[in-house]
């Protein structure tokens, strides 16, 4: 085997050595490869994001966009502003960019997707508009295709949406029609992956929720179908994955609770009782997860709303434990993250 020497290397002029930072040793058979392309392009994976809600004062819709790194503990930092204020948005991501759509922004209603680079902080860019308008909708992803789905129209009036909008994440553009959920509800952020297969559960026309579980495989299209039930029927239910499990956690029936459970992405099946979040938590919390830790950060716990996050180790069952704050507490946000399990984690 060749020693490769550091110090044998000089620049072009011959002056001095390079300048060496990060691998410090080598060791192979062949060359070697240095990254190479603008960094925001490689993926930063570990990193959360939580997106909109409404805060307490001013009780008005917002477009903050916060971050947290999921494999540390701590606050959440300012990671930049969406195009519009808005509640009861949803989002997902890919290992690179994350897609945010809109909610209810009154006195108006759209059906704006935004786009951001997750690895660099700033400001969303607009990716191109969903097939119709939603607020309170959900949404999952794999590496390349992003689904949205369920929600309503509530402006003029309260219609409720079965339809599911795709797009390609890498692109921009408008969504197109994938197919349709067992049931129209609004539904906001519980959809999940593990990158082969999405599965939405959940779900409201008020007064009425539902314990419904549907799925649909990304890579095709068509209508979904039933998985299971959820331990008993939720409205406002919040949600997140790795490539093997799926949470959800809270939500109301109508009053709110703390319960988390899980189901196995790959099978079929009711979902199980996986432990409790720090407190009974309602009205759109929203969660994303890496492949070891899922996070539950906002909502509602009447009369407050706030800004705590919690966390889990998903391959695990048991309470949920802090984690940190939001900058802002609020209820209505949404979150997705880079390194969650439709992502081959």
């Amino acid at each position: 085997m060749s020693e490769f020497r550091i110090d044998q290397i000089t620049n072009q002029s011959g002056s001095r050595g390079p300048d060496i930072a990060g691998i410090t040793t080598f060791t192979g058979t062949s060359g070697m490869v240095m990254p190479s392309g603008p960094t925001e392009y490689r993926g930063g994976r570990g990193r959360g994001l939580f997106l909109q809600g409404r805060p307490n004062s001013p009780a008005l819709n917002s477009n903050i966009i916060d971050y947290v790194t999921i494999a540390t503990l701590g606050n959440a930092q300012d990671f930049g502003d969406l195009s519009k204020a808005s509640l009861g948005g949803t989002a997902l991501a890919s290992s690179t960019r994350g897609l945010s759509a809109t909610g209810y922004n009154a006195p108006t209603q759209d059906n704006i997707i935004d786009y951001i680079t997750i690895s660099s902080t700033g400001n969303a860019f607009d990716f191109g508009d969903l097939t119709t308008i939603l607020s309170y909708s959900s949404a999952c992803s794999s590496s390349t295709r992003g689904l949205f789905t369920n929600g309503m129209q509530d402006i003029p009036a309260n219609v409720y949406n079965s339809t599911i909008n795709a797009v390609t994440i890498a692109s921009k553009g408008d969504a197109f029609d994938f197919g349709d959920v067992t049931l129209a509800r609004r539904s906001s952020n519980n959809g999940i992956s593990n990158g082969t297969r999405g599965v939405f559960g959940g779900g409201a026309i008020p007064p009425t929720n539902y314990n419904i579980i549907d799925y649909v495989t990304i890579t095709t299209t068509g209508d979904a179908q039933d998985f299971g039930d959820l331990l008993e029927p939720l409205g406002n239910i919040s949600s997140c994955s790795n490539s093997v499990r799926g949470l959800y956690g809270g939500g109301g029936n109508p009053s709110a609770v703390n319960t988390i459970q899980y189901i196995t992405i790959a099978s079929i099946g009711d979902a199980i009782d996986f432990g409790d979040l720090s407190a009974a938590r309602y009205f759109f919390a929203s969660a994303c997860a890496s492949s070891i830790r899922g996070l539950f950060g906002g909502g509602n716990e009447a009369p407050a709303k706030v800004n705590t996050i919690d966390y889990v180790t998903i391959a695990t069952l048991g309470n949920a434990s802090d984690f940190g704050d939001l900058t802002v507490g609020r209820d209505g946000p949404a979150a997705c993250s880079d390194a969650h399990g439709g992502l081959g984690d």
